[in-house]
């Protein structure tokens, strides 16, 4: 740390904290009490902490600051999805939905200010990119969401929200090691989700780390020709190479790869589209796709197919021993897919 310039303390891992606090006289076990009171009770103000002593809370005041999300607006939709636009310190804007199902309540967390990669579905990259989050950024859209699924608990978290996760890739990291830690937020590993378009060196690297999340990956199109039209980054990370990089995942992790395919109206959505993604799939035994109906989205015309041509997409997979399933909609009465609510507050 710089001396003279604050930080925010929720950048710090348990063991980096327990140094810090040697070098201020304190002990090891303070960080733990620190950590139960910023990730446990939700405090955000050292003067709150109780157990600690007074001059290591005026110590921790001069060098540390905690910060906090200003609610900007607040959506919920009629079939319990919210929607919440934060604004951070900076002015930037960014979204995180709350998605309850039965048993469990799924936080979907954004980790840029908009998106550089200009997905054709998403309404992420609109607007453009603006910087990464920093990882007490992240975690702080973790809190909140707690604090607003309370009664009910928080229990996985995807990374599907604005912005392209592995091109943050080490806040991201280090924001989910104190998520996952029992010392922080105390969510298992096992139900944290990382979503990427497919960045490949962002993929082997991940393999090494030695967490077991899960890993989502963005197909959307089973041809290069069709995938680059949808997503961009396919000229620089063609999907043939993409593939091979999935395949070497599974074989060093030995964990699923969901790849996700959203069903565009008279793009993507057809039988020899559903051929295409069998064949490219085929004999995986650690893949499953989950197929996801287009949100409309005007400014990128872009649409959900019929009812009628999506289950015959899904059937057609079915039937050729593709593990796959349905997303049910969520939210599309308040605009919940990424990027949609803060691209609509920005034209107000």
């Amino acid at each position: 740390m710089l001396v003279g310039v604050m930080q925010d303390i929720k950048e710090l891992t348990l063991k980096e904290l327990e140094e810090t606090l040697k070098s201020f006289g304190a002990n090891a076990y303070n960080a733990r009490q620190i950590f139960s009171w910023i990730y446990k009770k939700g405090v955000s103000e050292f003067a709150q902490m109780s157990d600690l002593s007074q001059s290591l809370r005026d110590s921790l005041s001069k060098s540390f600051y905690i910060s906090g999300l200003a609610i900007v607006k607040k959506l919920k939709s009629s079939d319990g999805t919210q929607k919440l636009l934060f604004k951070l310190k900076d002015a930037s804007l960014i979204e995180a939905v709350i998605i309850p199902a039965k048993g469990r309540i799924t936080g979907c967390l954004s980790t840029q200010v908009g998106c550089k990669f200009a997905c054709r579905f998403c309404a992420s990259g609109i607007s453009g990119f603006k910087r990464n989050l920093t990882s007490s950024e992240i975690i702080e859209e973790v809190l909140y969401l707690k604090r607003e699924s309370l009664p009910e608990r928080l229990t996985h978290l995807v990374f599907m929200g604005t912005g392209e996760p592995l091109d943050n890739y080490n806040e991201i990291i280090r924001a989910i090691r104190i998520i996952n830690s029992p010392d922080g937020c105390n969510i298992g590993a096992r139900r944290i989700t990382i979503s990427t378009s497919g960045i490949i060196p962002g993929i082997q690297k991940l393999a090494g780390e030695g967490l077991q999340i899960e890993l989502s990956v963005s197909l959307h199109a089973a041809g290069e020709k069709l995938r680059t039209e949808i997503m961009p980054i396919n000229e620089k990370y063609p999907l043939k190479e993409l593939i091979a990089a999935c395949k070497e995942y599974v074989a060093k992790t030995n964990r699923q790869i969901t790849f996700e395919y959203i069903l565009i109206k008279g793009l993507n959505a057809g039988l020899k589209n559903a051929q295409e993604l069998s064949k490219l799939l085929s004999g995986w035994k650690l893949a499953k796709v989950n197929l996801i109906p287009s949100n409309l989205i005007s400014e990128l015309k872009a649409a959900p197919p019929e009812k009628k041509d999506i289950l015959a997409f899904r059937d057609y997979l079915i039937k050729h021993k593709v593990n796959v399933t349905l997303r049910k909609e969520r939210g599309e009465d308040i605009n919940a897919a990424c990027g949609q609510l803060r691209l609509t507050y920005a034209k107000e």
